[in-house]
């Protein structure tokens, strides 16, 4: 539930901070006719400038603050055979992959975890934890690494920020629109926006906003089974098995609530709070590597 209410708490924080930024910019007075109703190509433009922003300015500063909150050191020369052998792993799944030999780091927990981020496919992060190298295998280690490889090299980070920025879209918009109309029929304003407009507009934006979160949820629960797919194709599915039966006797928990979506495993939830999951249950994605999906 703390990952729910920090994932709607950050995305309406940054809605609201760019909002109140456009009107004192003047822009949302655009969206006023004082004669007749929304300028709805006014509406628009304001809801992608605002409903994009958020999401394309974390895609381009994802890796220094992924590289921030977890203190990941970027191996610049290897000073072990470890390090040596993880960016001998990248590099190769790297090439095998088709894409930029991406910045690999290592960062200090205890807990089995990795991600990847960054703003495209040849300008990437790799990271894994110190207890990720201590508590696998080389053959599951490299499985790990093939999945998040996997990951830039669908583009998963443009597309989970893409996706952001058309679904707040689409709630600025739909949540303008039933501010609008609940003014203009139930309390009868006829010029400019009463106290009525912003109230409903911000209960809409709310409401809105979690049935928005499902969508993204789903995407990204839908790109792990991607990257499993594609670590497979690289490395064979026995070793992303493997890894994966690795993880599920383990915690993941480690990861900072900004960075959870792109570790290499989410949490456990049932019911409802199954809809939040930024990743399929580790079982589903065992069976889907064994075709049993």
């Amino acid at each position: 539930m703390k990952r729910i209410l920090l994932f709607l708490g950050t995305n309406i924080a940054v809605l609201a901070v760019l909002s109140i930024t456009m009107r004192l910019l003047g822009i949302d007075s655009l969206l006023d006719e004082q004669d007749v109703g929304l300028d709805m190509n006014a509406l628009i433009i304001y809801a992608a400038v605002i409903g994009f922003s958020g999401s394309i300015i974390s895609l381009l500063i994802s890796k220094w603050t992924a590289k921030h909150l977890t203190g990941a050191q970027v191996i610049e020369q290897p000073k072990n055979e470890t390090e040596r052998w993880l960016l001998s792993t990248v590099t190769r799944l790297a090439q095998q992959a088709n894409i930029g030999m991406p910045d690999v780091a290592i960062y200090n927990s205890p807990q089995p975890n990795a991600f990847a981020t960054g703003a495209n496919k040849n300008n990437a992060l790799v990271a894994v934890s110190t207890g990720l190298m201590q508590s696998m295998t080389q053959d599951e280690v490299e499985a790990v690494l093939a999945h998040e490889v996997s990951h830039i090299a669908n583009g998963d980070m443009v597309t989970m920020a893409l996706i952001q920025g058309v679904v707040n879209t689409f709630v600025i918009v739909l949540s303008r629109v039933i501010g609008h109309l609940v003014d203009r029929t139930v309390f009868k304003v006829e010029r400019g926006h009463g106290p009525a407009f912003w109230i409903t507009s911000i209960i809409a934006e709310l409401v809105l906003g979690i049935l928005a979160s499902i969508i993204v949820m789903w995407f990204s629960r839908q790109r792990e089974f991607r990257a499993d797919a594609g670590a497979a194709s690289l490395v064979g599915a026995p070793k992303m098995v493997a890894a994966l039966q690795r993880l599920a006797g383990t915690s993941t928990e480690a990861l900072p609530d900004q960075l959870h979506a792109m570790g290499i495993s989410g949490g456990k939830g049932g019911g409802l709070s199954a809809l939040f999951m930024t990743h399929p249950p580790l079982e589903e994605r065992i069976n889907a590597l064994r075709g049993n999906r």
